[in-house]
C-alpha cells in the first residue's frame, strides 16, 4: 500500500471550502483527472452516497463508483472505490486557519487489491500522487480572490 499526502493553504472559509470539495457533482471542476461526476443515491451527500466518476489516468479511461465514508460538515470527506485491480481510499481534513483562510490536507491510500496489479503500485500511486497536487492547484486558482 502506497500512501500520499500533500497540503495546501486556500484562500476560503472552511465551511465554503467542504461545500465545494464534498458535492461530487463538482468533482471535475477540482479534482485533477476526472472529467464527469454524478450522484447516483438519492438525497444530500451523506456517508454512504454513491457517485459515478469517468477519470482519465495515465492515459486510460476509467469509470468508477465513489462511496463517500466519512462525512464531517466542515471538516472531514472521505471517498473510497475499487477498479482495475485497486483499492483506493481519499480523504480530505478541512483545518480552519481563521474566517477566510482553511489548511486543507488531501491524502489518498492506493493498494493494489490483486497480486498481478502489485508491481504497478508505484506508478499508479505516482500518477495520483500528481493528481493530488494538481486537484489542490485548482482548487487554490478557485478561490483566488
Amino acid at each position: 500500500m502506497k500512501r500520499l499526502e500533500r497540503t495546501a493553504e486556500i484562500a476560503a472559509p472552511a465551511a465554503e471550502l467542504f461545500s465545494l470539495v464534498s458535492d461530487p457533482v463538482q468533482l471535475p471542476r477540482w479534482q485533477s483527472g476526472i472529467t464527469s461526476a454524478r450522484q447516483t443515491t438519492p438525497g444530500p451527500t451523506a456517508v454512504g452516497s454513491v457517485a459515478h466518476v469517468v477519470r482519465e489516468l495515465m492515459g486510460q479511461h476509467i469509470e468508477v463508483d465513489l462511496t463517500v465514508t466519512a462525512y464531517e460538515p466542515g471538516r472531514r470527506f472521505s471517498l473510497e472505490s475499487e477498479a482495475s485491480g485497486f483499492h483506493v481510499n481519499a480523504t480530505l481534513l478541512l483545518d480552519p486557519i481563521d474566517d477566510a483562510r482553511t489548511l486543507i490536507t488531501f491524502s489518498m491510500e492506493v493498494k493494489a487489491s490483486n497480486p498481478f496489479m502489485g508491481p504497478i503500485e508505484g506508478m499508479v500511486a505516482s500518477a495520483a500522487e500528481h493528481d493530488i497536487t494538481a486537484s489542490l492547484e485548482r482548487l487554490e486558482a478557485i478561490f483566488s480572490r
